[in-house]
């Protein structure tokens, strides 16, 4: 009586303050965390030859800079649009109901930095107008088809992100 709740299942202590929800949350974000490690991970250990695809898209290594600590972050993700004049990405999380941290970073600074095969070029970030989601959002569809799915779980409208070159 009067002691921290216990999990049966566990035997670990339930933080009263902690909803379902939060430790959901916590899971998601880990997972995003390691997966993320191992691509970066992977692609260094590779001088940048592997993963050159990531579910079937061109793998696009994303640096921001972090909204709070002013610092570089980088991830790890994939593009299924891109050009010489434009690199899509998609703030999916997938699937997830809240948007992702580098999507929060490049809002709060545009100026970011891609490589994609093996190739780093400086690129303003920018989220698609309504109108430019729906003109590309069948391309994007079509490269991935989960993104449709992610999209109708989400219960958010999931942002599409358009990178084009800086020019300084």
């Amino acid at each position: 009586m009067g002691g921290p709740a216990i999990d049966r299942r566990t035997d670990r202590r339930i933080d009263e303050g902690t909803n379902m929800s939060e430790r959901r949350n916590s899971v998601i974000d880990v997972g995003f965390k390691l997966m993320n490690l191992t691509h970066k991970g992977v692609l260094k250990l590779t001088g940048g030859r592997w993963p050159r695809d990531l579910l079937g898209m061109p793998g696009v290594q994303l640096t921001t800079i972090g909204r709070k600590s002013g610092l570089p972050r980088t991830t790890m993700l994939a593009s299924p649009i891109h050009d010489e004049h434009k690199v899509v990405l998609i703030a999916s999380k997938g699937g997830d109901a809240r948007n992702p941290l580098w999507y929060a970073n490049l809002t709060a600074n545009p100026d970011v930095e891609l490589t994609m095969n093996g190739e780093t070029r400086k690129m303003r970030a920018r989220t698609a107008s309504p109108d430019e989601k729906a003109a590309l959002w069948p391309d994007i569809v079509a490269a991935y088809k989960p993104y449709a799915g992610y999209q109708e779980r989400a219960g958010r409208d999931i942002p599409v992100v358009i990178c084009e070159p800086r020019s300084d």
